[in-house]
């Protein structure tokens, strides 16, 4: 190196390159109004906040829920365009500041801001990667045991705690309607809605076949084993009506008393309803609502979900649409690894995303896999169109 070369660290090169941030964030910043429609947002939360105040408003429970919803998420990506052009505002008067002043001080303060605005700009720029009708709602998921008997069936239920750590990381929230135990230890199923935004399109990013290398807690002689979980996830949908009809002759329903399954995973009740819906043979289960009116309540929004979830796959030539392909869940069809023995490394065969830190993925640090997943289907779309 010359030696009237730039280092690393020299004031001036910082100062350029924070210049250049900034540039690029306010770049970064105008994509995003324009992708969310800024020029159009204020008026759209003004139409609503009118509705919204009518004195009939909840004479129409669904009509009332849609216009509150969607009041919420204008509010909400208003109020998030204005925090970040703040953010960058002070981000730059601090800069001046330090060009002018000659004051390092203010430096710690100024990457602060601009490492936060870039995190914030991550999360909003992956809005353009959905592509669903319902990515922006909420999600059923259930934990299936795949093989790998005992262990297979811890997987099962360490991949639900997984998804409950990763959803509280986002602020979402999640309800556990039904956890079957199973035979020695874990669960054999559970089925759980996640609620906040995004939260189908994010989770959807997470459907297949889940594998874990590991020395078994079950085994005497601590050999390595290899077990699957494969989770599956569809829209959830507060009313149905408009999309499926659900006729009461097609059920069979099944009354019985929750004897403890799923652990700390769901309510004590003797009031647990499962139906099974005959034409198709979807069978739902709920258990974790204070009463049996509650529970076949629930049921029967998750039925509808799934009903409506394959009804429009049946509308697509390929079963690769919302549902997703169904894949058996053992060898050979597996979405991401999950080694602990005799390394350590988290790996997704779909993107090759990955990490060593195990333990991270397993407290439900996602995000990443998810990124890389939902900027391959965005990338599958571009091609295809």
């Amino acid at each position: 190196m010359a030696a009237d070369s730039p280092r690393p660290g020299d004031g001036a090169v910082d100062r350029v390159d924070i210049a250049e941030t900034l540039v690029r964030l306010a770049e970064r910043l105008g994509e995003a109004e324009r992708f969310l429609g800024a020029e159009g947002l204020a008026g759209r939360r003004s139409e609503l906040e009118q509705a919204a105040s009518a004195p009939d408003l909840w004479d129409d429970a669904d009509n009332a829920r849609e216009v509150t919803t969607a009041l919420g998420r204008v509010t909400e990506d208003v109020q998030l365009l204005a925090s970040l052009a703040e953010h960058l505002s002070d981000a730059e008067t601090l800069l001046e500041l330090m060009q002018e002043e000659g004051d390092e001080s203010l430096r710690p303060e100024v990457e602060g801001i601009l490492a936060d605005l870039d995190r914030r700009m991550g999360a909003l720029e992956l809005r353009a990667l959905f592509g669903g009708e319902y990515d922006d709602g909420d999600a059923v998921a259930e934990v299936h045991a795949g093989a790998g008997g005992t262990d297979a069936q811890d997987w099962a239920e360490m991949m639900l705690r997984m998804y409950t750590r990763w959803a509280e990381r986002r602020g979402f929230t999640i309800e556990v309607e039904e956890a079957t135990e199973g035979q020695e230890a874990g669960l054999q199923s559970a089925t759980f809605i996640v609620r906040g935004r995004y939260a189908f399109g994010l989770l959807a990013a997470e459907r297949g076949v889940h594998r874990l290398v590991r020395i078994s807690p079950f085994d005497a002689q601590h050999r390595r084993q290899t077990s699957f979980a494969s989770l599956d996830v569809v829209p959830f949908l507060e009313d149905v009506s408009g999309v499926v009809e659900i006729d009461e002759k097609d059920l069979r329903v099944d009354t019985y008393r929750s004897s403890g399954a799923g652990g700390q995973h769901v309510n004590k009740t003797d009031s647990a309803v499962r139906l099974t819906h005959l034409p198709t043979g979807i069978v739902v289960t709920c258990q974790n609502q204070r009463s049996q009116t509650q529970n076949k309540a629930k049921a029967m929004q998750v039925l509808g979900a799934k009903l409506a979830e394959r009804q429009r796959a049946e509308h697509q030539a390929t079963l690769d649409g919302l549902a997703g392909e169904r894949t058996d869940n053992a060898w050979g069809n597996q979405i991401r690894s999950y080694v602990m023995a005799p390394y350590q490394l988290v790996k997704d065969l779909r993107t090759n995303a990955e990490t060593g830190n195990v333990e991270a993925v397993l407290d439900g640090d996602l995000d990443m896999f998810i990124e890389a997943e939902l900027r391959r289907g965005a990338e599958l779309r571009r091609n295809k169109g």
